[in-house]
């Protein structure tokens, strides 16, 4: 598949963000952070930076802390290549709010655009299915994403998705690199503001 017939990349995800409710949303380092700034600041997004790999575990603590509240985490390919043991663990834990998004633009991003594994062929999908997620999908079309758009906020489970997009350069749009107040917003609209009480 020819990268122009590829999806864009912030483009998708302000379409999945579209019914989000009340959902957390945790992104990984750099581009995926970008993306939801891009699509809407609000206290349910906790944008890490500098902890490249982590986005997934802590997706997962989130998800198991706030049972009754849907967790999503948008990544990059390059962080869960990094973080791969991390699918495992998730999928032992089983929690029932939680759906992890690889956007795979087949590059490592934010080090230079050199070609990614899973250029070469590696298969996140397969590996989140041999750790044990019961539901992963490849997401290449509009049909595809529109199918995920309907289901990441419709039904709970344990969800993986690898978004396949674009590598065609889109213009930063950077959050507070502030992480002390990044995580007390967060908390607070997990929790409110008796967390700090």
């Amino acid at each position: 598949m020819a990268d122009t017939d590829r999806l864009d990349r912030r483009a998708a995800l302000q379409q999945l963000l579209r019914d989000r409710g009340d959902a957390a949303l945790v992104t990984g380092l750099g581009s995926p952070t970008y993306d939801a700034f891009a699509a809407g600041d609000t206290p349910n997004n906790f944008y890490l930076w500098g902890g490249m790999g982590g986005a997934a575990m802590l997706g997962l603590g989130i998800a198991l802390a706030q049972p009754q509240r849907r967790v999503v985490v948008w990544t990059g390919d390059g962080e869960m290549l990094m973080g791969l043991g991390s699918l495992a663990t998730i999928a032992v834990a089983k929690p029932d709010n939680l759906a992890i998004l690889v956007v795979d633009n087949e590059h490592y991003g934010e080090t230079g655009m050199q070609g990614g594994h899973t250029a070469s062929g590696v298969d996140l999908v397969a590996i989140a299915r041999g750790a044990g997620f019961a539901e992963a999908r490849l997401v290449r079309t509009q049909d595809d994403l529109q199918s995920l758009q309907h289901r990441l906020f419709s039904a709970g489970g344990l969800l993986f998705a690898c978004v396949k997009v674009s590598t065609a350069p889109v213009p930063p749009a950077v959050p507070s690199l502030d992480g002390p107040y990044l995580r007390t917003r967060f908390r607070q609209a997990m929790v409110g503001p008796q967390a700090f009480g």
